[in-house]
């Protein structure tokens, strides 16, 4: 009986035993799995905890920016005023957007080498002090006209007009090139150019080659656009477009319709007539002080040179006078291959009858009769433009131009 006891303790005690060992093993996974949870969970909250922090950086930065902004806003409105006069004891003298006068202390963080007469200022409102310096003024109008860089034109895009070419080169295309030639010899080259003739003859494609043979920059207005309503506005339109050009240079400054503020000066003269004759007599002022050297040019174009008053055209400011007439027989051809060497044409386009039942067009009106030439194709629905298409472009262009003429009662010779 002893031995059958002692037999299922020992069973009783293994099994136990057993099953400890499996509660152990069991709670030993699931510490691990609860470690692991643990550090898991550690892990997250110390990734979230970092997003917060940067979080907390930027809307602290933000808030930053905007009580900076809102300080911004807050401060004194500055004055705007001009530089008069440097002083030795470290002042200058600055004229007020208001008015007057006066001697003022500058900041120390402003570069003293842009302290210089003249120059736009910003003063304190309280005490006047000049705190920073402003960029040069420039009128909207002068920076809203047509500007090139480099105008794709050249001269194999001017038909005839060979000794108007040579000309022109001699007067703006070589001083700005070869400045050195002129110097060598001893003479100034001439300031200016004017342009006259019938309109339509290439004035403006002239002016346009010249530019993009010497790489200048082309500064084309039209002389109305000098002319303002308010005394002084178009004198000092005049200076800003000086300005701009000196400051674009090398640059040519073309005036087409030069006669809208060239014309001659008469006695009885209305005020706005007067306003115009201020604004040539800027236009003159700053023609005189051009350095004929100089890396700026001017060019002027007219239909009627006739009118213009002989301060303009007396040398010194307009140096050569160039006529750019209406095209020959032999230049009329040249035009009408320029237009057409794009084009898509039959084998019977015949270029010199053209030119002769063209005479007295002129370039712009040939151009006028290739363009119309291509819409009679285009409304047909064919791809190539036939002589029988110029016939009728001549007649409906030209018909059209002498209509114009005789309306107008001018006849250009």
């Amino acid at each position: 009986m002893a031995e059958d006891k002692n037999s299922e303790m020992s069973k009783y005690l293994l099994n136990r035993v057993r099953e400890l060992e499996k509660e152990c093993v069991q709670l030993s996974n699931e510490n691990n799995r609860l470690r692991t949870s643990y550090a898991q969970r550690i892990k997250w909250l110390e990734e979230k905890k970092r997003q917060l922090e940067n979080e907390k950086i930027q809307m602290e930065r933000e808030i930053r920016r905007l009580r900076s902004e809102i300080e911004r806003m807050r401060t004194t409105p500055l004055i705007i005023g001009n530089i008069v006069d440097i002083l030795e004891n470290g002042k200058v003298v600055v004229k007020s957007s208001s008015g007057p006068h006066f001697v003022v202390n500058t900041s120390q963080f402003i570069d003293r080498e842009n302290l210089v007469a003249g120059a736009r200022v910003a003063l304190n409102q309280q005490s006047l002090a000049v705190v920073d310096i402003l960029p040069v003024e420039k009128d909207p109008a002068v920076l809203a006209m047509e500007i090139e860089k480099k105008p794709n034109v050249t001269y194999n895009d001017i038909g005839g007009l060979h000794a108007q070419i040579e000309e022109i080169k001699e007067t703006v295309e070589l001083p700005l090139l070869r400045p050195d030639a002129f110097k060598k010899v001893g003479i100034e080259p001439p300031k200016g150019v004017l342009l006259y003739g019938p309109p339509g003859t290439g004035k403006t494609l002239l002016a346009k080659a010249v530019a993009s043979e010497t790489n200048s920059v082309f500064i084309k207005l039209i002389g109305s656009e000098l002319v303002r309503k308010y005394i002084g506005e178009g004198a000092r339109l005049v200076r800003e477009l000086f300005k701009m050009a000196r400051e674009q240079a090398p640059s040519i400054i073309f005036v087409d319709e030069l006669d809208a503020i060239g014309a001659k000066r008469l006695d009885s003269a209305t005020s706005g007539d007067r306003e115009v004759q201020r604004t040539l007599m800027q236009f003159l002022a700053e023609m005189d002080g051009f350095d004929p050297r100089g890396d700026v040019k001017i060019i002027g174009a007219t239909n009627r040179p006739d009118i213009l008053d002989p301060a303009i055209l007396r040398p010194g400011r307009f140096d050569r006078l160039i006529e750019i007439p209406l095209p020959d027989k032999e230049s009329r051809k040249e035009i009408f291959k320029i237009h057409t060497r794009a084009m898509n044409l039959t084998d019977d386009i015949d270029i010199d009858a053209l030119a002769v039942r063209t005479e007295g067009s002129s370039g712009a009106d040939i151009k006028a009769i290739c363009t119309e030439a291509g819409m009679f194709a285009i409304r047909e629905g064919r791809e190539e433009v036939s002589f029988f298409d110029f016939e009728r472009a001549v007649m409906k262009v030209l018909s059209k131009y002498e209509e114009g003429k005789r309306e107008a009662g001018v006849m250009y010779t």
